[in-house]
């Protein structure tokens, strides 16, 4: 087995690439050519064992021709991670990463830099097979990545932030294998939440050749710094009534299909759009405010939703803005709500701040409590994750 893999019509290229990985463990199978094959398979059935874990694209490829096989790649082989060799002006990065390429390496860049870029790639591609492998004998899963709903039936518990922050954290170990979803369809804030500027929204994503063509609906994807996809909200609240249940079924059954994880931002209540996300969700994290209102909203959407069986396998119940100050202890609203509270976090001034800066908290490696808590959820999604004993619920203490 060749553990990475690189073509280019320069032989000087591959000499100094095969010198720069040389402490590295493993091979490289370089193939001199100045064009691409019409399909990886074409690649990949000249190895023997395991497919490689890096493909580098050298210089002296066509880019178009280089982008539009990068695309075919990922989708059929995300457990490979693409490097595309080329200077970059801005414009190539974007429709690199849209294509599905993990990282973009200057052609004079030197040896350190291009073992320091390839060696995190396949670092990168180690993750994507862990986490890809499990989904082979899963139930749910075994039809592709997980889908996890954001969820909470009251408005102004912090939905969002907790939706970017864990699609952030999933992007830490699953990097361009994760992509969040923006359903809160008339006042969606996943956009200024993560500071991207869309070219394309839901609207666009749902109709005509994106709703067809799963390589076409990746291009309508924006890229956030943090190793993650996004699909925002509608730039006017009136596009709403062009996108119905049927719709958002189909486009979470596509993005499954890519991705290793897609986290769903939902509209608060149990509207048409999140009832069809919730037949399709893996997962849903319910998040709750240290509220009477908010607490018993929740009790009344877990009754709903078990009648309507509609409640996912796996369920996450996260507190948010936890303050004893406020009368109410982790124990009271278990009991109100009828679960165990999975994750707790406390009140904290950083959380607005990073909200405003449009920087999530995940991001910036704060040492927050909040932070904590958040990469406490993120680690329930982690493959092979087991659930603690429920004893350790009670054992959550509100500051």
């Amino acid at each position: 087995m060749s553990r990475f893999v690189l073509i280019s019509p320069s032989a000087d290229y591959d000499r100094r690439v095969r010198g720069a990985i040389a402490p590295l463990r493993g091979s490289l199978q370089f193939y001199q050519a100045a064009y691409l094959p019409e399909a990886p398979e074409d690649i990949l059935r000249q190895q023997t064992g395991e497919p490689p874990e890096v493909l580098i694209l050298g210089p002296g490829l066509p880019l178009d021709e280089a982008l539009k096989f990068a695309a075919v790649m990922d989708l059929q082989y995300p457990e490979i991670s693409i490097v595309l060799t080329s200077e970059d002006d801005g414009e190539t990065a974007l429709n690199a990463m849209r294509s599905g390429i993990r990282d973009i390496l200057s052609p004079s860049a030197d040896s350190d830099a291009v073992r320091a870029l390839v060696e995190r790639a396949s670092l990168a591609a180690a993750g994507r097979r862990r986490g890809l492998a499990p989904t082979a004998s899963e139930g749910p899963n075994a039809e592709g990545g997980r889908i996890v709903a954001v969820m909470s039936p009251k408005g102004g518990v912090g939905k969002t932030t907790i939706a970017s922050n864990l699609a952030i954290g999933l992007g830490q170990i699953a990097p361009m294998s994760v992509v969040i979803v923006d359903l809160d369809l008339q006042f969606g804030d996943v956009a200024s939440g993560l500071m991207l500027e869309p070219e394309f929204t839901i609207t666009d994503a749902v109709v005509g050749a994106a709703s067809q063509d799963s390589m076409v609906l990746k291009t309508y994807l924006s890229v956030h710094p943090g190793s993650i996809y996004a699909l925002c909200a509608p730039r006017n609240p009136i596009d709403m009534d062009r996108i119905n249940g049927e719709h958002v079924s189909h486009l979470l059954r596509q993005l499954r299909s890519e991705f290793q994880y897609v986290v769903v931002d939902t509209a608060p209540g149990l509207g048409e759009h999140v009832l069809a996300t919730l037949e399709q969700a893996t997962d849903a994290v319910w998040v709750c405010g240290m509220d009477i209102p908010s607490i018993r909203g929740l009790r009344t959407g877990f009754q709903i939703l078990s009648e309507l069986d509609l409640l996912p396998d796996n369920r996450h119940v996260v507190l948010n803005m936890a303050d004893r100050k406020t009368g109410l202890t982790v124990q009271d609203v278990e009991a109100t709500i009828g679960a165990p509270v999975d994750v707790v976090l406390p009140r904290s001034r950083a959380v607005p701040f990073s909200t405003n800066k449009g920087v999530p908290l995940l991001q910036d490696g704060s040492r927050d409590g909040a932070a904590k808590g958040l990469r406490q959820l993120v680690e329930r999604f982690k493959p092979n994750w087991e659930a603690p004993h429920k004893k350790l619920h009670r054992r959550v203490v509100v500051s």
